[in-house]
């Protein structure tokens, strides 16, 4: 994700200049904190709305008032098209067509932190045009932040470079936006350079996107968090959060394949395809909080958990018991320890802290329980693969795992061998 620095270079001068009267007039320490923010915060458009729509009820009682941006250029530029991309609700879409002048009237919709305005062309001429021109400059005068959305196609001609300087009297935070850059193909950086030489900015000064195909809408939704401190300090705090679902759906996807690998006749905890699926899981997780190891050494973290043996001492304790069928067992016990390795892998990522294991142990029992009485009803016989994954990640949601992102306090232990930074040592 690029740095605060990045992002702030990626905006014209005087919008650079309005933004650093806002942030300056923060304490430098709150200022230092928002800025660290961004190093967390998701490179990818649909990660980023994910992000979004977990800082948006916190955001809402502590600020109230969104701040409200307009999407303003020339007709047939691709304005709706980035507004649907936007918005939270598909029933607030905004209707889109190759045909020029499709939106004759201005529509706004939540997207979630902010709220967003999708306008008419405001180049067209003739009676009509200049009506549609009125409702979009209206939008832009309301507005509190600028999208300026031109076509890499069309380029920035006289009637365009008027709009442009037109707009900028209205003093408003804004950034250029060049769409449609899928079209130029291998000369899309030339195109964006034209354009940024055109309206006299620095070439990283226009942000070239693909409103079509979703790309690089993040870095539209970024400079837009960027304008508004509150905005940033929202999404930081929605961090964890994120963090954990993205988590989540990556543990649980590894808890349902190792109940299939339990399966096998083989003794389930030492199969070393059960082991890979976990590894695997504990790299994940890892990126997910830009924690960089390698396969090989999320293998090493995997084991050093021990839960291995944890699940060999709780199939035999269970074995003893009887009346639960073996292929049950087995699955409860190698997608509960799964799990459990999951969540002690985010423990350690986010607050560099290993789970005791007492606690690992309780939690392995009790997964293992709620697990054994969801299978159990599916009888003595096998399922099919499809049926007992689909049954896991049933089960799995329902659990209080699922619902809070909020990882324990627990006390520090002494870090896994051969581990020696945090995870705020490595982040960024």
């Amino acid at each position: 994700m690029p740095t605060f620095r990045d992002l702030l270079d990626s905006l014209p001068s005087d919008t650079q200049e309005m933004l650093r009267t806002v942030w300056e007039s923060l304490p430098s320490t709150e200022r230092e904190i928002l800025q660290s923010m961004f190093k967390g915060f998701p490179n990818e458009a649909n990660l980023m709305r994910l992000l979004i729509n977990l800082a948006q009820v916190q955001f809402k009682y502590a600020f109230g008032k969104k701040q409200k941006v307009a999407i303003i250029g020339p007709a047939n530029v691709g304005k709706s098209t980035l507004y649907n991309h936007l918005i939270r609700l598909k029933t607030d879409r905004a209707e889109v067509s190759p045909l020029p002048g499709t939106t004759r009237a201005n529509q706004t919709a939540d997207a979630g932190l902010f709220s967003v305005v999708d306008t008419p062309g405001a180049d067209a001429v003739g009676e009509v045009g200049e009506r549609e021109k009125e409702q979009a400059m209206s939008a832009a005068q309301e507005a509190d932040f600028l999208i300026i959305l031109f076509d890499a196609i069309q380029g920035v001609k006289r009637t365009e470079h008027d709009l442009f300087e037109e707009l900028k009297t209205l003093e408003k935070p804004y950034i250029v936006v060049l769409n449609k850059i899928d079209l130029v193909g291998k000369d899309s950086k030339k195109v964006a350079g034209h354009v940024a030489e055109n309206l006299q900015l620095k070439p990283e000064q226009v942000i070239s996107i693909s409103a079509k195909e979703d790309r690089n809408t993040d870095k539209v939704l970024m400079a837009v968090a960027l304008t508004e401190p509150s905005i940033v300090a929202s999404l930081g705090r929605a961090l964890p959060a994120y963090r954990w679902q993205l988590s989540w759906r990556v543990i649980v996807s590894a808890a349902s394949i190792s109940a299939v690998i339990a399966l096998t006749p083989l003794p389930f905890i030492d199969f070393i395809p059960l082991i890979t699926t976990q590894s695997v899981m504990v790299l994940g997780i890892a990126r997910i909080y830009s924690y960089n190891i390698t396969l090989a050494r999320a293998r090493e973290l995997a084991i050093t958990f021990g839960l291995g043996f944890v699940g060999r001492t709780l199939f035999q304790e269970l074995s003893k018991f009887g009346g639960i069928p073996g292929w049950v067992l087995s699955a409860a016990i190698a997608s509960s320890t799964t799990v459990v390795m999951g969540y002690a892998a985010a423990a350690w990522f986010e607050k560099g802290e290993k789970l005791s294991g007492e606690t690992l142990r309780s939690m392995t029992r009790n997964l293992t329980t709620a697990l054994l009485a969801s299978l159990r009803d599916l009888g003595k016989n096998v399922p099919n693969k499809e049926t007992l994954q689909q049954r896991i990640s049933e089960s799995l949601s329902k659990t209080s795992l699922s619902k809070s992102p909020a990882l324990p306090d627990v006390p520090p232990e002494e870090p896994p061998p051969g581990e020696s930074q945090t995870a705020e040592d490595t982040h960024g």
